[in-house]
């Protein structure tokens, strides 16, 4: 471990959460904002549902480690809503198991600190117009994996609909509102996009930087609107090293100036609100 100690921000969950460093994803405009803040840690796992999250939370959360966790924001469902296989192979878990599986995490999650806070991020909406050219692409290549499996398989089409992405988003955040989790409905903000559909995702599933800005900005506002002691805001958390010094650069006027400290400017540069 390096030093000094920052807050410690986990991402936990599939593959929106493993890719949310890839084409200006949304972990990577946290951890830009946040930088010299806390540090942001990436805990994503591609496929994953919530039944494999909750086997490994003993392992990723260990309720003895020195030093827990100053949030937490967990994100599992797609893959959960996918259909199921005949085979009783794949992703798909019952709607009544995912709930308990997210119950589980939020309690796990819960007794790790007093000062852990947590952020649930509900299923987004997915471009199904876009799955299915992703489909046609892969016929050539994957043509059993594909059509052996049918519309059943891992990847089959349609095993990604909107209709099912909602209906574990609500039931997500109905959860949180049980069990006063902060959350962030993904489902509903991106689809405030007019464009939505045609921007805000690379394959019709995971996120295009147009997508992780969205999911960026919902997080900001949720950080600003908590009455969380501490804050986690980020202009409310203090720059490590963030004093003045004489080696910082000088101005036309002749004086330094203190650059530790450009959270505006790197809020303009992802295209966010500086409301945030």
């Amino acid at each position: 471990m390096v030093g000094p100690s920052r807050p410690q921000f986990v991402l936990f969950g599939s593959s929106v959460v493993q890719y949310s460093f890839s084409n200006g994803g949304w972990g990577a405009i946290l951890a830009d904002l946040y930088s010299r803040k806390a540090d942001i840690l990436v805990r994503g796992y591609a496929g994953w549902n919530s039944r494999r999250a909750v086997q490994v939370l003993e392992q990723v959360f260990p309720k003895d480690a020195t030093i827990q966790p100053s949030l937490v924001m967990v994100y599992f469902g797609g893959n959960d809503s996918m259909r199921p296989n005949p085979l009783g192979l794949g992703p798909h878990v019952p709607l009544p198991e995912y709930i308990e599986n997210m119950r589980k995490i939020a309690t796990h999650l819960q007794s790790l600190s007093e000062k852990t806070r947590i952020i649930f991020l509900s299923a987004p909406p997915v471009n199904e117009e876009q799955i299915r050219e992703q489909l046609r692409v892969l016929r050539p290549f994957f043509p059993l994996f594909i059509f052996k499996i049918g519309t059943s398989g891992i990847i089959g089409e349609l095993n990604r609909t909107n209709k099912l992405c909602k209906i574990y988003s609500d039931a997500c955040l109905e959860l949180c509102r049980e069990m006063d989790i902060k959350a962030v409905d993904l489902c509903t903000s991106i689809q405030k996009r007019k464009d939505w559909e045609t921007t805000c995702f690379t394959d019709g599933i995971h996120l295009s930087s147009e997508g992780s800005k969205i999911v960026a900005e919902e997080i900001l506002k949720v950080l600003k609107e908590a009455d969380w002691e501490p804050s986690l805001q980020w202009n409310s958390l203090a720059t490590e090293f963030g004093e003045d010094s004489p080696y910082d650069p000088v101005g036309t006027d002749g004086k330094t100036m203190n650059v530790s400290d450009d959270g505006v400017a790197r809020l303009m540069q992802w295209g966010i609100s500086n409301r945030n």
